[in-house]
């Protein structure tokens, strides 16, 4: 059997493991084609983790939300352009969507007064940027729901 970690700076992949309570060598054991010497090198943060480990890590962890944070935190391009999605329940994922869609509902007559014309003018700029990102918190709040679908019912 491994030894405990007592590392105090632990990062999601090691924490990610040992929430799975798994030592290298057992983790090494699910995921075949990762060492035991390589997952310590992510771990430690001496090497970064390849899109294909990350994949690996989180079928073997039973931990999806891996690859969300692998792309919205580590990845040049996903940090551009992937939200980062957090781990919630799902009480309060389902108000967040209600609230949102609520003041979006009450939106919903200005966008189409900006958009009815195919052209969205200078006055009506800050009118649509504030209904873009309530879009934005809609769509964040399905990825949290899909997340949250996800890691449900692998951890079944």
């Amino acid at each position: 059997m491994g030894r405990k970690s007592t590392k105090e700076n632990k990062n999601e992949y090691q924490l990610a493991r040992e929430a799975a309570d798994l030592t290298r060598a057992e983790a090494s054991a699910r995921m075949e084609y990762i060492s035991e010497s390589r997952i310590e090198k992510i771990e430690s943060e001496k090497s970064e983790p390849h899109p294909d480990e990350i994949l690996a890590m989180a079928d073997a962890y039973r931990r999806p939300d891996l690859c969300n944070y692998y792309c919205s935190t580590k990845c040049p391009l996903g940090q551009e352009y992937i939200p980062h999605v957090e781990v919630k329940d799902l009480s309060q994922i389902t108000l967040e969507m209600l609230a949102t869609l609520n003041k979006l509902n009450s939106e919903k007559d200005r966008l189409i007064e900006i958009t009815a014309d195919g052209v969205i003018s200078e006055d009506e700029l800050e009118d649509f940027n504030r209904i873009k990102n309530q879009l934005a918190q809609i769509s964040l709040t399905a990825d949290s729901l899909q997340l949250w679908i996800d890691m449900s019912f692998i951890n079944t």
